[in-house]
């Protein structure tokens, strides 16, 4: 559970065939699945997902492993239970509210935690996700205490509600695609490789000009606004949200998530999510102690996988393909010596037509 550092494995760039192919395939789910794991799968793993997504992020490519996620994610769930269905307010007040809030509350802890670093960061924003959980828990005004808000009604577009299984899919797969494309790609930026460079050597990256200060917290914020976004998802899913929706027991969950799925990749995230879901699905039916079949279930993956399960998804994919491309690496070559052929063909007619020009009536 170390936050990736200068010897960590450097983040490969995703081929765009196979990030196609990976989306097409996730789009024509609902075609050959039932509801059930249309949305009680499929769903909740893109919405999981994100939150350990914005994990990932800051684990990856900044070197903070934050525990403040869920509480962001929570934030953003009450702001829009509150709006909606305590006020009445339509449902793009209560998302627009949830997202600057749950933002804001993300750069204010990040303000706090981001000075720290190592274990201290990481027992800081333990105790910001503690925080909040008790304030919500608390407070009967806004949140209602114990019992939480109920009556939270997923929106409707042009006559599609997204309490119907493959609607609340789809919304939930574009943001995930969405949010997942938007960290892969600031991680790309000057702004991301100069967290990096934080990430392994804040000392010196400091005596060259740098804010490491503000730099973290930015990274900070960018990954609430992400947990944010799931937890506008995460409210429409349930119809309600309450103190046990961001307690100790999510904050742990989040933490397997992200790890089993592999702090080194984001799509470890998804990944992890994935597991997770299907477990605590499954799980419960044939045994009380599913948490325990959890835990074993996430140690074998820590032992067995340093890389989690995104690892071991490129591992399989590499072997996959490796077969294939040696097949086809004959025809590469003689689909080269052709291609220079017909540009060197090309290039003695061009010549030829050039003399004809010179030798003909006008010359």
């Amino acid at each position: 559970m170390t936050p990736a550092g200068p010897g960590a494995p450097r983040a490969s760039r995703p081929r765009p065939a196979g990030a196609a192919a990976a989306l097409a395939l996730l789009a024509a789910c609902p075609l050959f699945l039932s509801d059930f794991f249309v949305l009680q799968i499929g769903a909740q793993t893109l919405f999981l997902g994100m939150v350990a997504l914005s994990v990932i992020f800051l684990s990856r490519f900044a070197g903070m492993f934050s525990l403040a996620q869920i509480a962001v994610y929570g934030a953003s769930g009450y702001t829009v239970a509150v709006l909606t269905a305590t006020h009445r307010l339509p449902w793009y007040a209560g998302v627009l509210a949830g997202l600057a809030v749950a933002s804001a509350v993300a750069f204010v802890f990040g303000l706090v935690a981001c000075r720290t670093q190592g274990i201290y960061f990481f027992m800081i924003t333990l105790a910001q996700a503690m925080l909040l959980y008790r304030f919500v828990d608390q407070d009967h005004v806004l949140a209602n205490g114990h019992t939480g808000i109920n009556g939270v009604r997923a929106p409707s577009f042009g006559g599609v509600s997204l309490a119907s299984p493959w609607a609340f899919y789809y919304v939930s797969l574009a943001a995930a695609a969405a949010m997942y494309w938007l960290l892969w790609r600031v991680a790309r930026t000057p702004f991301g490789l100069t967290l990096q460079g934080i990430r392994d050597n804040p000392r010196r990256m400091r005596t060259l000009g740098y804010n490491v200060a503000a730099y973290r917290v930015a990274a900070f914020t960018l990954a609430g606004f992400v947990a944010a976004v799931a937890g506008v998802l995460g409210v429409w899913y349930n119809g309600s949200i309450s103190p046990g929706s961001i307690d100790m027991s999510r904050t742990e969950a989040i933490v397997v998530i992200a790890v089993s799925g592999g702090l080194a990749h984001l799509e470890g995230a998804f990944l992890g999510a994935l597991l997770f879901t299907l477990v605590t699905n499954f799980a419960s039916s044939y045994t009380s102690r599913f948490n325990t079949l959890i835990g074993l279930t996430f140690l074998v993956v820590t032992l067995f996988l340093p890389e989690g399960l995104a690892g071991l998804a490129r591992r399989a994919a590499r072997r996959a393909v490796g077969p294939i491309a040696r097949l086809l690496r004959p025809l590469e070559g003689h689909a080269r010596a052709l291609a220079a052929r017909g540009l060197s063909l090309a290039a003695r007619g061009l010549s030829l037509a050039a003399r004809g020009r010179r030798g003909g009536p006008g010359a």
